[in-house]
């Protein structure tokens, strides 16, 4: 019985490892995005811009001691090692659902979004696994007694994961999880189907009794309902709140807003244009790669030339310094704002590029991997 318990122990935090890991290397800038909400919490915002280092480093080690474990080697800096993060990931998804500083732990990434709670729950569960590994660790036999055969495979498990986080920062993840994935449809996904649930919230009242000093709070059903308005001794105080009681339909894209320089909104008139358009996402100018908007300018410029075809750039930097790098970089490309945070989920690249017809998106890349005009024209323009 012990055996199985550990065997199944041992099985359960490997693979899960390995999974959790996999799922954040296949997207690490997202998951270096999620990193800097906690350097915010704990005010060590300096360590932002290691953020995406920090996030492929969190995805190595994970997936090395999920299977470092699974094969039996290097016992004890494994159990160790993986005490330490477990206790590490515990403390932060209770920071996250205490106190309620970020929303989603992205324990998962996008795959599987967990509450704060069930994230904590999920980790409360495998540090206690991974403490009765710790101490049955005797029982962890290696697949090899060889040394050589042992550095070998980690060094190979290593620098394949390092190597995997490595390409899907350079080159897109390879399963997108988000909203704006190829083939999805932004208009789509801005709208709650017919029929569907929406959101149920109680009015909550804050009451003060003004003869004994009692408080309490109260929701407005209970309020009305026990004729608490007619009693003179209670009364409210502050402003009443909104509870959510009841999730309904989860829209998937809800922050999207896409306007000009003045405010005025060209959301519906840029993601529902019935032909080929070219987005151009920048969400942070002063940190995108030049060269590649360079580049992105001149594809935009045969593309309007030759077959009318409208490209526009998105950020959320001012309109006054979006004014002078448009001028520093002469941009032939129209000029439109939108938030950081749907911008990122776009495409984890800055900048990358989205090819949109009819609000679907088409195909979207990596300033790395873009396509040449001729390319565009062969595949797409031509057609």
């Amino acid at each position: 019985m012990k055996k199985a318990l550990f065997q199944f122990s041992k099985w359960f935090v490997g693979i899960l490892f390995i999974f959790s890991g996999l799922i954040k290397a296949n997207d690490p800038l997202g998951f270096g995005y999620k990193l800097q909400e906690y350097f915010e919490v704990f005010h060590i915002s300096f360590l932002n811009g290691w953020a995406t280092g920090i996030a492929v480093l969190l995805c190595v080690l994970e997936i090395v001691f999920g299977a470092l474990l699974l094969l039996g080697i290097f016992r004890n800096f494994v159990v160790k090692g993986l005490l330490a993060t477990i206790i590490f990931f515990t403390f932060l998804t209770f920071v996250s659902a205490a106190f309620k500083v970020v929303t989603s732990c992205g324990c998962f990434g996008d795959a599987i979004p967990l509450t704060p709670w069930q994230s904590f729950s999920k980790d409360v569960v495998l540090l206690l696994l991974i403490v009765y590994i710790y101490i049955n660790r005797t029982l962890i036999k290696p697949i090899t007694e060889k040394p050589a055969v042992q550095s070998s495979l980690f060094a190979a498990v290593f620098a394949a994961s390092l190597l995997f986080g490595t390409f899907t920062y350079n080159f897109l993840p390879i399963i997108d999880f988000l909203p704006y994935k190829v083939g999805s449809n932004i208009p789509e996904n801005m709208k709650i189907p017919e029929g569907a649930p929406v959101d149920e919230y109680l009015i909550m009242y804050d009451l003060k009794n003004k003869k004994t000093g009692e408080t309490q709070t109260m929701s407005d059903k209970d309020y009305m309902s026990k004729e608490v308005w007619k009693d003179e001794n209670w009364e409210v105080i502050g402003s009443p709140s909104r509870e959510l009681v009841k999730k309904g339909y989860d829209v998937k894209i809800k922050d999207l807003m896409i306007t000009d320089a003045s405010g005025t909104d060209y959301t519906k008139e840029i993601v529902e244009n019935p032909y080929y358009s070219l987005v151009v996402v920048a969400y942070n100018l002063s940190e995108t790669n030049e060269n590649a908007i360079a580049e992105a300018n001149a594809l935009a410029l045969n593309a309007a030339e030759q077959f009318n075809i409208r490209t526009v750039l998105l950020t959320s930097n001012s309109a006054q310094d979006a004014e002078k790098f448009s001028k520093k970089m002469k941009l032939f490309m129209e000029v439109f704002y939108a938030d950081a945070v749907p911008l990122k989920s776009m495409v984890r690249a800055n900048p990358g590029v989205l090819l949109l017809k009819n609000g679907t998106i088409v195909n979207k890349w990596h300033y790395h991997s873009l396509p040449s005009f001729e390319e565009f024209t062969e595949k797409y323009f031509a057609k």
